[in-house]
């Protein structure tokens, strides 16, 4: 049995035998190897890899296509006549290419064509899969098709991705790694997948809505998770989050919240939110299997609302916890017509104010916030950075709209006479993209956009649209909705038509708490990779906490350029193993301080 390399013995040895000891990470690509070894010693496995992730992107063009073309077809020519490399082999006949039906091996044969043609260079992916066990040919076969529809320079990065996982998974092979904590995470949210709403669940997407059986069945797991884990309390409150509590070692200590949530927007992913919940569950369950406590109690809370998708009522869960719970949610009602109280009532909880507000938690019982999170965008995977510390969450607001026209026959109208809403938001559509353009780091976006009982030949006499508008400070924020707003009622008067606005959310912007990012940064560092500062354009729950106690948040990278609220929206169980240390390193910091 071979011995796995260890870090002293590949930062000790001579370059050529530390060079043969990588063989193979990159087909046929010795000089990255070679070119990484300048730069020893290394701090850890995961050092090494930024390292030769980044020799690649700085490589230039021509030198990463040859890096791509070295690669074999998925199943070509190079593995009928057994000519390839035996890492290449050994992942090929794990992925079961190798027995493929003659229908499988007729479709990816007529795929390679396509994709050679179209890219010139031959389609890459890690078959393996982002838990190192291996893609189905199904889903081969998908990410094959949906990958040829890209932007040639897209698609020559996602190779490159591609290429450096695979590397990754070969050197943990060399090392003898097994991210053991980073798949403990990943079985959790692959298990909470598996619940969904009607409607959704038949065609294989994952929708889990506010207290919605599926909601209610993903709670019922986590708490399970939670109690298998050693929590010593787990329960569910009056609006459906469920809160674990390891006891610190002495009563009365303070509290270290952290948590994120469990509902997901329609049609999502399985990371966005339930990361943050099972990564320091991880923490939790190391702690109790080696019969250790903290010098505080720690609080994971999964938040039972956070999209707004059911209801609107964004950041219902982590709202009540700081008193922010609107008397008038209770009598919303969602599309079926059910309102959140009978909601509630169908799920079991209270569904009274006062059951509700009980729930406000004292901040000067609380140490602080903590979030982890994937990135829901492209930054850290276009770095080759696997996580980043957030320096500021966006402030946002968001609003329902219509604009109310005149529906008339789209034949006989004339043109100069239409009062035509759908066009009036069109017109605010591209006013919105050009307004946050102008500022360069707000974002804009009408989401929906709805014509009531539309119909071909009808202009359109009612519109439906909402508008998320996001800036780093509040200032630039609400500068930006003035204008919007103003450009609004503009069109709307030149157009003869009318409008009413609804704010449905408004959330300050947050930054983060200079000790809490600053122990985040020593967590990251504490790995070997980089510490990359970033803002989060999108919103989170530390937005809310960070009204009444200090918060900070971590990112994790996201695979497929990132892409989040979307089923492509993935992360690997290196890179979720990897935030499970950095929060570890986090609780022992502050136990050091605390103690």
């Amino acid at each position: 049995m071979t011995m796995a390399l260890t870090l002293e013995q590949l930062n000790t040895a001579a370059l050529a035998e530390a060079t043969a000891l990588l063989d193979g990470l990159y087909e046929h690509s010795p000089w990255i190897s070679e070119a990484a070894l300048a730069q020893r010693p290394f701090r850890s496995p995961a050092h090494l890899k930024h390292v030769m992730a980044r020799l690649v992107h700085d490589a230039g063009r021509e030198t990463q296509l040859a890096l791509i073309r070295a690669h074999p077809e998925l199943a070509g020519k190079a593995m009928v006549s057994q000519s390839l490399t035996a890492e290449s082999t050994s992942e090929q006949n794990k992925a079961g290419l190798t027995n493929c039906s003659p229908e499988e091996f007729a479709k990816i044969q007529a795929l390679n064509a396509a994709y050679n043609s179209k890219f010139g260079f031959p389609f890459i992916l890690a078959v393996r899969g982002p838990r190192g066990t291996g893609l189905s040919r199904r889903e081969i076969i998908a990410t094959f098709e949906r990958r040829l529809a890209n932007h040639p320079d897209f698609e020559l990065a996602e190779a490159l991705r591609n290429i450096h996982r695979i590397a990754e998974l070969r050197l943990n092979d060399k090392f003898g790694v097994e991210p053991r904590l980073g798949h403990q995470v990943w079985d959790w949210q692959e298990a909470l997948s598996a619940f969904s709403d009607p409607g959704y669940r038949e065609k294989g997407q994952l929708t889990v809505t506010y207290l919605t059986d599926a909601h209610r069945s993903a709670a019922a797991l986590i708490s399970q998770a939670m109690r298998d884990s050693g929590f010593d309390e787990v329960g569910t409150d009056a609006v459906g989050n469920v809160v674990g509590r390891y006891k610190a070692a002495r009563p009365g200590a303070k509290i270290l919240m952290t948590g994120s949530h469990y509902d997901t927007v329609r049609n999502g992913g399985k990371y966005d939110g339930r990361l943050g919940i099972f990564t320091p569950m991880a923490c939790v369950a190391e702690l109790s299997r080696r019969g250790e406590r903290l010098p505080f109690d720690f609080e994971v809370i999964a938040f039972a609302e956070e999209e707004g998708q059911r209801y609107k009522a964004t950041f219902l869960g982590s709202g009540a916890l700081i008193g922010q719970f609107n008397p008038d949610w209770l009598e919303q009602k969602d599309a079926d017509g059910i309102s959140m109280r009978e909601a509630m009532q169908h799920a079991g909880v209270p569904a009274t104010l006062a059951a509700i507000q009980a729930l406000q938690r004292q901040p000067s019982d609380y140490l602080g916030f903590v979030e982890v999170h994937i990135e829901q965008g492209p930054v850290l995977n276009e770095l080759d950075i696997p996580l980043g510390i957030v320096t500021s969450i966006n402030g946002g607001v968001r609003y329902t709209c219509e604009v109310i026209g005149m529906a008339s026959h789209a034949g006989t109208t004339p043109m100069n006479r239409r009062r035509d809403a759908a066009v009036a938001v069109a017109e605010l559509a591209l006013y919105v993209e050009q307004r946050a353009a102008r500022d360069g780091d707000s974002v804009g976006t009408i989401g929906i956009l709805n014509v009531p009982g539309g119909s071909t030949n009808v202009v359109p006499g009612r519109c439906q649209f909402t508008l998320d508008l996001r800036a780093p400070n509040d200032e630039q924020r609400d500068a930006m909705v003035a204008d919007v707003l103003a450009e609004l009622t503009s069109i709307c008067e030149r157009r003869g038509v009318h409008h009413t606005v609804e704010q449905t959310m408004r959330a300050a912007a947050a930054p983060s708490a200079p000790a809490w990012q600053q122990r985040w940064e020593r967590a990251v560092d504490s790995l070997g990779v980089p510490r990359y500062a970033m803002p989060s354009g999108a919103g989170h729950d530390a937005m809310k906490l960070h009204e009444v106690m200090p918060q900070a948040m971590l990112f994790v990278r996201g695979q497929n350029a990132g892409i989040s609220h979307n089923p492509l929206e993935s992360t690997t169980s290196d890179d979720i193993d990897l935030a499970v240390r950095a929060f570890q390193y986090l609780l022992n910091q502050l136990a050091n301080e605390n103690t």
